[in-house]
């Protein structure tokens, strides 16, 4: 079909004088063009055809995987999870530690693994683990909107190759204005449409795995009172001492400070009435 469409077109050139310009049917012939190739493309998928690189990659399945393990020691579990990772081709992009109420620690690690090792990695961290208290693992099969992608590219840079023959052909400033429009439209759709598919292809190409680790935190016991040696008990009493005398202070401050307009009040009528006795005495 695009051979017969080129063919009319050349036949129609060689009917033009060699000094020609470009009119509105020389432009639209890029839409005409792009439209032709999107049908031969979905007449492929209905055939059962498919594109050399779809064989043999297989299917576009984007996988995510969370994982929340029970561990001993999360320091040593971290570790390994870590050099497991870079061994399999991977790498971490995060990580964060919680406390709860002093009793309980928490690790949040995300990896990036390749696909291949996907389900090895899942085995290795899940080996690591003294209990599984909950395991998620998805899939999203994006083939159909990856090979959309490639023919909507493949079309876009077709459009845009002829709109480039039609600047070079372009004798009219108005010509030039229409092309450059609408190949500036044409090119920033194809840096769209390759962001979407690079991105598609990362997420494919690496899985993403969520581990939570989570481990008690050994606190000592305390003994009772009656347990504590001699100097334990020195430190206690005074400790208790050291805390009444700050409170007693602390209590004679606050006493002060709280009763100072009173007092200098008092003050004042005090000093008042002894000058006066003074006085009235010499």
């Amino acid at each position: 079909m695009k051979e017969l469409i080129r063919t009319l077109r050349v036949g129609k050139d060689l009917n033009k004088p060699s000094q020609r310009t470009l009119n509105k049917k020389d432009i639209a012939f890029s839409e005409q063009e792009e439209r032709v190739e999107k049908a031969e493309d979905t007449d492929g998928k209905k055939s059962g055809d498919t594109s050399p690189e779809s064989e043999s990659s297989g299917r576009k399945v984007i996988y995510n995987a969370d994982l929340q393990l029970k561990v001993n020691n999360y320091t040593e579990v971290q570790g390994k999870l870590e050099k497991k990772a870079i061994s399999y081709g991977g790498y971490i992009v995060q990580s964060q530690t919680s406390t709860f109420e002093d009793e309980q620690l928490s690790e949040t690690m995300v990896f990036r693994i390749p696909q291949r090792n996907f389900q090895s990695f899942l085995h290795d961290a899940e080996g690591t683990a003294e209990e599984i208290t909950h395991r998620n693992v998805s899939g999203q099969d994006v083939t159909e909107e990856f090979v959309d992608l490639e023919s909507r590219l493949r079309s876009k840079k077709a459009v845009e190759a002829r709109l480039l023959s039609f600047m070079d052909e372009a004798e009219k400033t108005e010509d030039l204005l229409k092309i450059s429009a609408d190949l500036a439209a044409v090119q920033e759709e194809i840096e769209q449409l390759a962001g979407r598919k690079n991105f598609l292809q990362n997420q494919t190409d690496y899985s993403t795995v969520t581990v939570s680790l989570e481990t008690n935190i050994l606190v000592p016991k305390v003994d009772q009172a009656s347990d504590l040696n001699t100097w334990q008990k020195v430190k206690k009493q005074l400790a208790v001492n050291i805390n009444v005398l700050l409170a007693l202070v602390s209590g004679i401050i606050v006493l002060i400070a709280g009763n100072l307009p009173i007092l200098i009040l008092t003050g004042m009528v005090l000093s008042t009435i002894w000058i006066f006795l003074r006085r009235k005495k010499g």
